[in-house]
């Protein structure tokens, strides 16, 4: 069986501020109605339909109900919880043809006439319902985050973390399995953290991302801005600036390579947090200022950093926008005011990848034209290409742009 995609609903804004409750669910329960708060960090509203499911209830109905929009609020062994999310996600991800009887004839392949633009935002409409779908097995948690069913893990302080302290007076809470597994994943990733090699060698070389803040995994990036060379203002003492630090890496790996004096900025509260604990456990906070700013501290600097979301297409959670950057806000707004923020002599770093452009989302042509109308020139550009294992799985739907990306520093000064 395969869900019917859901149809697209319009939010119109009230002209005056309405104050709301905290958001909740309801349902019924032993003859009683009931309610608790709802959590979703992707920001998916209540669910309207909910029934009690157990160990009882098969993968097939459990999947029915799912995309009907019922959710079911787990009252089972949470091994088996897992067990079921699994066998929804296998029935999501096998493609509608294989329910169907064998054409006589094979179907014209649509996926061949798709720009890639097209095939981009099908895959993310894709994404999206079968987010949907596997967001719809629920469980409760305690006013303290523990999660009263049997086996279940004690993942109260990853809980902690995301949703911040637990508070007695807020209640009992619900969330979606889903999003309970990715709590606890994000809560491993900051217990291990992530080996950057441009940091140097081990054991002092680890970002630990905090849940919420994009993980530098992908290491190509980071070792453009550890292998580029200084602006022409000279080694020392530079003053650098690193735009949208989130989990302060860029801003780790300039102090590293003796910049005196960092100024990383951002407006996400997460990332702020996630960036001086990470400059701390580094020992160069004392040559990095974290400030929570839109962009630019006041001031000037010989070195500005900046490496934005790379695709230019509309968030659909708020964990979405540091890959997601509608209308290119942020890259166009680092462009118009890089020019009043560099010292004489001094450069833009702006780290991008191609990959908006073999999707048809923007144009080679349609950057350089931001660039130059900034009042910015270019002179030099670093490549790379990716490592990572998408860029050579042959079944991803965006293969064809992921093999011909390429992640670039660009190299700007004031025209």
């Amino acid at each position: 069986m395969v869900c019917p995609p859901m149809p697209i609903s319009h939010h119109v804004s009230s002209p005056e501020p309405i104050a709301s409750a905290p958001p909740a669910i309801h349902w019924t329960e032993a003859g009683e109605a009931r309610s608790a708060l709802w959590r979703s960090e992707r920001g998916a509203p209540s669910p309207k339909r909910v029934m009690l499911a157990d160990d009882t209830m098969t993968a097939d109905t459990a999947y029915r109900l799912a995309c009907e929009g019922t959710a079911l609020l787990w009252r089972g062994d949470f091994h088996n919880a897992r067990q079921l999310l699994q066998a929804l996600a296998r029935r999501a991800d096998k493609p509608a043809q294989a329910t169907k009887k064998p054409r006589k004839k094979p179907a014209e392949p649509s996926a061949a006439a798709a720009s890639p633009a097209e095939a981009f935002h099908l895959h993310r409409q894709a994404q999206s319902q079968r987010a949907r779908v596997l967001g719809m097995v629920l469980l409760p948690f305690d006013a303290d985050y523990g999660i009263p069913l049997r086996r279940a893990p004690d993942a109260r302080q990853a809980c902690a973390e995301a949703w911040g302290a637990a508070d007695e007076a807020v209640g009992p809470s619900v969330a979606s399995l889903r999003e309970l597994l990715g709590l606890i994943s994000a809560h491993e990733w900051r217990k291990k953290g992530i080996e950057i090699a441009a940091l140097g060698a081990p054991p002092h070389n680890r970002i630990h991302p905090h849940y919420g803040v994009f993980s530098p995994v992908r290491g190509e990036y980071v070792g453009l801005v550890a292998n580029a060379p200084w602006p022409s203002a000279g080694p020392a003492p530079l003053v650098a600036f690193d735009i949208g630090t989130g989990t302060g890496v860029l801003a780790a790996v300039l102090a590293r390579r003796g910049i005196g004096q960092v100024v990383a900025t951002d407006q996400d509260p997460r990332a702020l947090a996630c960036a001086r604990e990470n400059l701390a456990r580094l020992g160069v906070a004392g040559q990095v200022r974290v400030a929570q700013a839109h962009l630019f501290p006041a001031g000037r600097a010989s070195l500005v950093v900046c490496n934005p979301p790379w695709l230019p297409a509309r968030p659909s959670s708020p964990i979405e926008h540091a890959v997601y950057d509608e209308g290119s806000r942020m890259l166009l707004g680092f462009l118009k005011g890089l020019a009043a923020h560099l010292a004489p002599g001094g450069e833009g770093w702006l780290i991008l990848s191609d990959f908006a452009e073999h999707l048809g989302l923007r144009s080679r042509a349609e950057l350089l034209a931001a660039i130059e109308g900034a009042g910015l020139k270019v002179v030099g550009r670093i490549d790379a290409k990716p490592e990572h294992p998408k860029a050579t799985d042959a079944t991803d739907p965006l293969h064809a742009a992921r093999a011909a990306e390429v992640t670039s520093l660009w190299r700007l000064a004031a025209a």
